[in-house]
Order: structure tokens, then C-alpha cells, then sequence
């Protein structure tokens, strides 16, 4: 039968709302049982231990309803539980078109902003369907589902307005191929983990203050990359190469990074990093976390010495998206379901080749160009944009330790 056939057959609605506790919706359930009617639709919610459970259901027989109505309000009473009865016609109505899942996160999420952003989705055209918490720590994340409104328009009416209202908001179309994002790419200084590889070689050299100066001005978009890092690097010269086991030790991973990488494995995904540091410290990495890609430029060292060169193709801006293309061939997925995470001026070519590009407290000219931001310090939020839960991550630590 279809959507207009069905819209004017008469339903009930009924929901139960109190204390949660184990029992009450297959309690409800017997209870409608006894009267033969077919479940339409069923949505249940518990917010602090408080239960809302809705049945949309079919009438009883003539002559039946008056007497569901007292048994179900009968019911309710004896499990100290209030009851709601609603006569109506058909299902709920048809959602719009255009699908999509709108995630915030807030540190904390307030109410203005909560309220900001509803009003903006419907100015936008678009209504609220659903509303899902993904996390209570370390940030609030939530969950719209949003439809009748396309996916860009919407993305345009909520991310440019994100800072304003003081959360970080991703947009990205719902359906299938959301489940089906298989490669995630990062940026590894000041993404991956908290230092710039070169500046704790710098450190070694003497020379930290000059690298650390270049090194701000090209991650801000004002030095072409390239000519940055040869001028970087030359200031090495002479450095030994013991001193890659050093700054390999020194390296700290940001927060969440290991908890990132560990959960993404386990959905089945593929991760990478592409760099403009160097492959003496990202092959390391990759041996550490398991990654399953890694790209650099390498320090060039001739008899234990850094010569301050690099050899090979040098990763600078379109480099990275050239290898997050190459790495997505490799691992048979479509460019569309990769998402690609940095925060520097060189990383924009790629975040924005990626399905969904994440400025991970990026630059200000990387958070205004890339499909979302993230400005929290805590790397697995990433996850959250994905549609994973906090419960999950934690379900999934507690089963391997098991």
C-alpha cells in the first residue's frame, strides 16, 4: 500500500513515559497483544534513567478501543508509569528530500547555541527528524537527522556560522555510503601528533627559533612550502644522525590519536599519513600505530650526517593530495569515502579532494576552506563525525581486554 494510501488509515498513538527499568516495553506489548492490533512504528528515548516509549499502532476491533484505552492506562499505573493515548489518521509524514546528518560538538554544548543552530536549519529550509547524543565526554556530540533540504545548502547555512555559535558542526549526507567511508588520511605535525618534526630536530641544531619562524609562515600560507622546507632543512647541516633515535623519542602523540587509529581499525578502515616532515619519523610511526600508509620527504644522510637536503619527490601541498589519490587506488576506495584530516595551509588541497575534510585546530584560512573544523584538543573526536559513539569506542576497548 502506498504513503497516500496509507495516510488516512486510522492509528493510534500510545506513550509511555516515567522511570526506566527492565520489563516495560515487552509489559506494554502484552498488553497491546491482547487486543490484536499491528505495530506501525516504535521509538523509544531515555534521557537520566526517564523513559519515553511511543507505539503507533493500529486499532483494535469495533467496540475494542475504549477498553485498550483503560488496560493500557491500568497498566502503566501499576508499573508507576504515566500513559498517552492520541487518536490520528496514517504514519508520520513523508521526510523531504534531501538527506543529511548534521553532528555538533560542543565543549560544553550550551543551550543558546543548541537553540541557534535548530533555528538556522529551518531557515535553511530543512526539519529536524532526529536527534542522537554520540558522547557525553570529552565533548558533548549530538546527532541531527535533517531532511528537506539538500546536503551543500545546508552545510553552507550551519559550518559558516559554527564559530559564531561556539561548537564545531560537520554536514554530511545521509545514507549508506556515510557507513562506507574505508580511508582515513592525516596530516601528521600538529594533527597526528603535538610537535613539528623539524623544530625538534632544530632543537638539536641550535637553530629552533629560525626554523620554528619559517616554519609558522609557510603553515599560514604566506611561504611557498617548498622553498620553506629546503630553506628549513639546510639550517641541519652537519647535524649526526643519531640524533633521528632522539627526536623519534621526543615525538608526542595528540591526544585521542591512538584511540583514533585503534577504533578505525577496527571498523575495517584503512589510515595513512602524508607529511611535509620527514620519513625518518613516519615510518616509525607507522610501524607503532599499525598505519597501513605513509608519505614523506627524507632527510638526505651521508656518512652519518645530515647533508641538509631531502632526496626523492618532495610532499608539499598538491602532493598530499596526489597521494591521498594514490592511496585511495591502492586500497579500492572511492575518492568520495575518504576523509582527509590536517591543519595547515599545505594540507588544503588535500582536505579538500577528500569526501570529508577535517581542519583538526587548523590555521584560520584551513578552518574557512575545509568541510569542517574540529578546535578541541582531542583527536578521536573525528570519530563522532563519522557516526561512532562514544559507547562503541569503549565497548570495543573492553572486549579486547577481555
Amino acid at each position: 500500500m502506498s504513503a497516500s494510501q496509507t495516510s488516512d488509515v486510522p492509528t493510534l498513538l500510545v506513550k509511555i513515559f516515567g522511570k526506566d527499568r527492565p520489563g516495560i516495553t515487552a509489559g506494554l506489548f502484552d498488553t497491546l497483544a491482547a487486543y490484536s492490533v499491528d505495530v506501525v512504528d516504535i521509538e523509544q528515548v531515555v534521557t537520566r534513567g526517564r523513559m519515553v516509549l511511543c507505539a503507533l499502532v493500529t486499532p483494535p476491533a469495533a467496540g475494542l478501543e475504549g477498553d485498550l484505552r483503560a488496560t493500557v492506562h491500568s497498566w502503566a499505573e501499576s508499573m508507576k508509569m504515566q500513559a498517552e493515548i492520541i487518536s490520528g489518521l496514517g504514519d508520520n509524514r513523508p521526510r523531504g528530500l534531501g538527506r543529511s546528518l548534521v553532528t555538533v560538538l560542543g565543549h560544553p554544548l550550551t543551550a543558546e547555541s543548541t537553540a541557534a543552530i535548530a533555528a538556522r536549519i529551518t531557515l535553511a529550509g530543512g526539519n529536524i527528524d532526529r536527534i542522537f547524543r554520540l558522547a557525553k565526554y570529552p565533548v558533548t556530540a549530538v546527532e541531527f537527522a535533517v531532511s528537506g533540504v539538500e546536503t551543500e545548502p545546508l552545510r553552507t547555512a550551519l559550518v559558516t556560522h559554527a564559530a559564531t555559535f561556539g561548537v564545531d558542526i560537520a554536514v554530511v549526507a545521509a545514507g549508506l555510503h556515510r557507513r562506507a567511508q574505508r580511508l582515513v588520511v592525516m596530516d601528521v605535525d600538529s594533527t597526528l601528533i603535538q610537535d613539528e618534526v623539524i623544530e625538534l630536530f632544530a632543537a638539536h641544531a641550535g637553530c629552533e627559533d629560525e626554523v620554528a619562524e619559517v616554519t609558522a609562515a609557510a603553515m599560514r600560507g604566506e611561504l611557498d612550502f617548498e622553498q620553506s622546507l629546503h630553506a628549513r632543512v639546510a639550517l641541519l647541516e652537519g647535524l649526526d644522525a643519531s640524533v633521528v633515535d632522539k627526536v623519534r623519542s621526543e615525538v608526542r602523540l595528540t591526544p585521542g590519536a591512538r584511540t583514533l587509529i585503534r577504533t578505525l581499525k577496527r571498523l575495517g578502515y584503512q589510515v595513512g599519513v602524508v607529511s611535509g616532515g620527514f620519513t625518518q619519523v613516519t615510518d616509525d610511526l607507522k610501524d607503532r600505530l599499525g598505519l597501513d600508509f605513509a608519505q614523506a620527504n627524507t632527510l638526505e644522510i651521508i656518512d652519518g650526517k645530515l647533508t641538509g637536503k631531502v632526496t626523492g619527490e618532495i610532499v608539499d601541498r598538491a602532493g598530499k593530495a596526489r597521494l591521498l589519490r594514490r592511496f585511495a587506488a591502492e586500497a579500492g576506495v572511492p575518492l568520495a569515502q575518504t576523509v582527509a584530516i590536517g591543519d595547515g595551509a599545505n594540507d588544503l588541497d588535500m582536505l579538500n579532494a577528500a569526501g570529508l575534510g577535517v581542519a583538526f585546530n587548523a590555521k584560520p584560512v584551513v578552518r574557512q576552506a575545509a568541510h569542517t573544523a574540529v578546535n578541541v584538543p582531542f583527536l578521536d573526536t573525528v570519530l563522532y563525525l563519522l557516526g561512532v559513539t562514544r559507547e562503541e569506542v569503549e565497548a570495543a576497548d573492553t572486549h579486547d581486554e577481555d
